[in-house]
């Protein structure tokens, strides 16, 4: 785990992006910081964040936009 201090205009989005690689990890960081979601998308320089350290073992289900995939 470890902590990270903002700049003016900072978002969570791109904290991710720089932290972990990808901008999927937000939710991780939103649950590790309790009421940060409430500060709005962009943060006000000095907001203190816990980044969290995640595993890459989640499953990952395809996403069908259209009908189940059955030719039926």
């Amino acid at each position: 785990m470890s902590t990270y201090r903002t700049r003016d205009g900072d978002v969570i989005d791109e904290i991710c992006k720089a932290h972990y690689g990808t901008e999927g990890r937000a939710e991780d960081v939103y649950a590790a910081n309790p009421g940060l979601a409430a500060q709005g998308p962009v943060l006000q320089a000095g907001t203190l964040i816990t980044l969290p350290e995640v595993s890459d073992n989640r499953v990952r289900q395809p996403i069908r936009l259209w009908g189940s995939g059955d030719a039926n």
